[in-house]
């Protein structure tokens, strides 16, 4: 349960994660708010177009679904077109107990429950251009931009794979996409065990989260010497002396400038790091 990305922060999330992304006139501002509240969002679903060249289908969408229909279409050659952002009709309604699985990072069940909750204002949308008849192959670069944007939002949010659905999962009434879901999930998990390999990381390694509470003030280790220089690097220090060794209400506020630059609001960003924002920062280990 999340609240949604600014448009910004998700542009800054996939390029992270390596996605080659092009935007299309107003998306940002084109979507179906109008019609309900977006958010909290729980996950992202996964679609297949059931066509070719479904660009302006995606964006405008037919005379009875108005567009857009996603936020984004990823086309054969692996690009993800952002068409719209905010609520898009791509999900329609679909499973409480799907919606509970996800909400709680726990298995699928077998068969989706009956209709009962609207998935548009819940689910992050994307489109995967392929004809769904089993026979027409999804090219290597078109699946490895599926599994990076999937990743990009879980690793934002502080999502697993287990958040990554597919339309047929989410009602009885979908077959699409026409590929493994399990085997996409893997993927997805697989990557989000590292670090973001969009942002040119040159073998290092980083260190791993140590959970909210290492960040108690007045905790002294070398490894808050590191985040607070890394904070410097990114523009968000707040320091009149230091970086230093002790967590301090500098390092909370310079940690508070790093979620608002990701995106995070109110609450979201009040200085104490989470698994979302840590991954994001990449401090090297040492």
């Amino acid at each position: 349960m999340a609240t949604p990305l600014t448009p910004d922060a998700l542009v800054r999330a996939l390029r992270g994660e390596g996605v080659r992304t092009r935007e299309h006139g107003d998306w940002r501002t084109h979507n179906r708010n109008h019609m309900g509240p977006w958010g909290p969002v729980h996950g992202v679903m996964l679609h297949h177009t059931a066509g070719r060249d479904s660009l302006a289908l995606c964006r405008r969408g037919m005379p009875d679904l108005p567009g857009p229909l996603c936020i984004g279409l990823i086309t054969k050659d692996g690009t993800l077109h952002l068409v719209g952002y905010g609520r898009t009709n791509h999900a329609g309604s679909g499973s409480t107990a799907v919606l509970d699985a996800v909400r709680t990072a726990k298995s699928l069940p077998s068969r989706p429950g009956p209709d009962a909750v609207d998935g548009n204002a819940r689910f992050y949308g994307f489109e995967i251009e392929n004809l769904g008849t089993g026979h027409d192959p999804y090219p290597a670069a078109q699946l490895d931009t599926v599994e990076r944007l999937s990743a990009a939002l879980c690793r934002a949010h502080g999502w697993t794979g287990a958040s990554v659905i597919a339309h047929k999962e989410w009602t009885r009434r979908k077959i699409d996409p026409s590929f493994s879901m399990p085997v996409m999930r893997g993927r997805v998990a697989r990557r989000l065990g590292s670090a973001p390999s969009g942002g040119g990381s040159g073998g290092r390694t980083y260190e791993p989260f140590p959970g909210a509470p290492f960040f108690a003030v007045g905790r002294r280790s070398a490894l808050c010497t590191a985040v607070g220089r890394r904070l410097v690097a990114e523009g968000c220090g707040r320091y009149e002396v230091g970086p230093g060794p002790v967590w301090s209400e500098a390092d909370r506020a310079s940690y508070a400038a790093w979620q608002y630059k990701l995106g995070y609001r109110g609450a979201a960003a009040d200085g104490i790091p989470g698994r979302a924002s840590w991954d994001r920062l990449r401090v090297p280990r040492s």
